[in-house]
């Protein structure tokens, strides 16, 4: 599996059909441990909501709490998000808003099963999709630890103009997209979030957010290594957004993520939808390939022999 980025290719495009999509941010029950927690939402709670009709393109991101201090620079009269911890962000798409609604009709299933590790989950609507300005990394679905370094980057307008700051984090993201030390740049600007409406509509688990998260904007970030991240937020034209930041943005908290995990792309699963994430791992290191072929996946989704044709 191809992972080496390369500098003059652009994936971009293979997003293009993820019309419609909600970014969900996570957070894991406090008396669950995070071991726990992560085995349960990769291996158990991956592969069923893999398989609720409708879905096109399944993502889980795990973040990590233990951060290095330098994740992203500081600027003048922008602060952190109160009290805003995460474990995970989620990406669900959708072909069209029919796929969608057969989604949303099918997955009390997989709702009543979030109470099980999930202290919170809220999810941020994207009706007009999201945007990857570039993405120079070959693998479509990648599943496991990060080998690159990722982050996902969280901005709210504060009391500053919503409007101005959309346009001030878009302008942010093409910048950072015509740079080659990023490898990956995808831009989330979702619909305000509306408390007397919660999403996902999951029982026991809370769904509400304080009035400068109701409104947010999401820069999803891959760089080769923390160094070329080091040594690209001390450039000049990094240096340039500053007071552009400073002028639109009210709030910014990053977040590490540890691993990235895809269980459905082009409403296929991958072999992380239909085996769970860390038993498609081990079928790859192993480089087991009868474990790919169509009669062993055919009997595990439907229960029965592939019978020849006659």
């Amino acid at each position: 599996m191809a992972i080496d980025p390369d500098a003059d290719a652009n994936y971009a495009a293979r997003d293009a059909a993820i019309a419609v999509n909600t970014y969900t941010t996570v957070l894991r029950r406090p008396q669950v441990p995070h071991e726990v927690f992560a085995t349960y939402w990769r291996d158990v709670h991956g592969p069923l909501c893999s398989r609720v009709p409708g879905l096109a393109w399944y993502v889980q991101y795990h973040l990590d709490r233990e951060q290095d201090a330098h994740l992203w620079p500081p600027q003048d009269e922008i602060e952190p998000f109160p009290d805003y911890v995460l474990d995970g962000g989620v990406e669900i798409g959708f072909a069209n808003a029919a796929d969608q609604a057969l989604f949303n009709a099918s997955s009390s299933i997989l709702f009543s099963d979030e109470q099980n590790m999930f202290a919170a989950t809220v999810a941020y609507a994207l009706s007009a999709g999201s945007r990857t300005l570039v993405d120079r990394i070959p693998d479509p679905n990648p599943n496991g630890d990060d080998v690159f370094d990722r982050m996902h980057v969280h901005f709210g307008p504060g009391r500053k103009d919503p409007e101005a700051f959309a346009a001030c984090v878009t302008r942010l993201a093409e910048m950072l997209a015509s740079d080659p030390a990023l490898l990956r740049v995808r831009l989330h600007l979702p619909e305000p979030y509306d408390n007397a409406n919660p999403a996902p509509p999951a029982p026991a688990v809370m769904h509400t957010v304080p009035p400068e998260r109701e409104r947010i904007a999401i820069l999803d970030l891959t760089f080769a290594t923390p160094l070329s991240r080091r040594g690209f937020f001390q450039s000049a034209r990094f240096a340039d957004t500053a007071a552009d930041q400073t002028r639109h943005i009210g709030h910014a908290t990053a977040f590490a993520v540890s691993g990235m995990y895809t269980y459905v792309r082009n409403k296929r699963l991958t072999l992380a939808g239909l085996r769970g994430s860390r038993a498609a791992q081990l079928i790859v290191r192993l480089g087991a390939v009868n474990q790919t072929a169509d009669d062993v996946q055919h009997l595990l989704f439907n229960g029965q022999l592939l019978l020849p044709e006659t």
